[in-house]
């Protein structure tokens, strides 16, 4: 497939951080292939099956979890990235790797370790994904983290945008390894990005009619929904409504995508790039919704908050999943030699880092097995 100009190449990638000998006799893969790889065999990445995405990840075997979230945003990024001639590989790493770093019981988990680590910097699951891949996951003899390729390391820590003020983790590792975290990231980044916000907006629908946390009817009260719904019914007026809600779905992520798309191919050409360079440079973000979408995506957006992950049933998780994770790291900050041999920290001002590196690697249930072992019955309520 001929790539864009603007695509990222990866025969003048710059590079990874420790040199490696000649892998050929693995195959023959480039370098954002081997990421990407790299990536999908990673331990943390396989923990992503059991983190919650909106639900707690026990509860229901139909609800996504983290690592399902992560490969229907691969999908979608890779569709749209192969549409546009960027590179499909490096857009698939960025987005099966994006949420890699989130602790246990997603935000609700990451509210409490931010508390909980700031007097030694706060937490931040985005700078714990480059921590990881850097630093604390070790598979390879040579070198600590899987040494992947700068473009994936930079689209990761800035698939977002650019970063004023990282957080501790981030600037650490930026420190070693600069990410020119003052600039915008190449096109791949930008599209695993906004792929994420179409998966979560349209997966979250499916999982909340579901679940029952809102109607049918109360969902067409958003305009872009209901538009969608009435060409679904359109084209299948006799069908019933449990096989139309994933054609709805299917709609809307059709719509999304075809939108980004157009605005894409728009965006770039009024802004006259002809390079990676000019990407990273341009001041803003040429991957994107229009206007007209970006704000009916808005309007999903506050009801998905206001009935689902507000609601009072998941709220109800949360705030005893927030209690659990809470009393966990005090309990290991009172005895750090409850913690495994090699999560120990070295001395008192490595205790709260050591600690917050340790839950945050854990997977829903195990921290649940945690808390009943160390501290003692677990009241989730029912549901959710």
């Amino acid at each position: 497939m001929t790539r864009a100009p603007l695509a990222a190449d990866p025969a003048r990638s710059r590079g990874r951080l420790h040199p490696e000998d000649n892998r050929a006799e693995r195959g023959p893969r480039d370098a954002f292939q081997r990421d990407r790889d790299r990536i999908i065999h990673s331990i943390p990445f396989r923990r992503l099956r059991h983190k919650t995405q909106v639900f707690v990840a026990p509860d229901g075997d139909h609800y996504r979890v983290r690592l399902t979230h992560s490969l229907e945003v691969a999908q979608i990024a890779r569709t749209m990235a192969r549409a546009l001639g960027i590179n499909e590989d490096l857009t698939e790493a960025l987005a099966l790797a994006h949420d890699i770093g989130h602790p246990p019981f997603s935000h609700a988990g990451e509210d409490v370790l931010q508390a909980a680590m700031a007097p030694a910097g706060g937490f931040d699951h985005n700078a714990r994904t480059i921590r990881l891949l850097t630093r604390l996951e070790t598979p390879y003899p040579g070198f600590a983290g899987l040494n992947l390729s700068w473009e994936t390391l930079e689209g990761l820590a800035k698939h977002n945008g650019p970063v004023a003020h990282p957080p501790w983790a981030l600037a650490e590792a930026d420190a070693l390894w600069p990410l020119e975290l003052a600039s915008w990231p190449g096109l791949e980044a930008q599209v695993a990005a906004i792929a994420d916000d179409i998966a979560y907006d349209n997966h979250d629908i499916d999982d909340g009619l579901r679940a029952g946390l809102f109607t049918r009817d109360e969902l067409l009260g958003v305009p872009l929904v209901r538009r969608a719904w009435e060409g679904v019914r359109a084209r299948h007026p006799d069908a019933g409504e449990a096989r139309l809600v994933p054609e709805l779905v299917r709609e809307l992520i059709g719509r999304m995508v075809n939108d980004v798309l157009d605005e894409t191919r728009r965006a770039i050409g009024e802004s006259g790039a002809q390079s990676i360079e000019a990407v990273r440079a341009a001041g803003y973000a040429l991957a994107g919704f229009s206007k007209g979408m970006a704000a009916e995506e808005q309007a999903l957006k506050a009801f998905l908050h206001a009935r689902m992950y507000d609601a009072p049933s998941v709220q109800a998780v949360r705030a005893e999943a927030q209690r659990m994770l809470a009393a966990l790291f005090e309990t290991y900050r009172a005895d750090p030699l409850l913690l495994p041999a090699e999560w120990r920290p070295r001395d008192e001002d490595d205790a709260v880092r050591a600690i917050g590196d340790f839950i945050a690697g854990m997977t829903d249930r195990y921290a649940i097995r945690q808390y009943r072992d160390l501290i003692g019955p677990v009241d989730l309520p029912e549901g959710f």
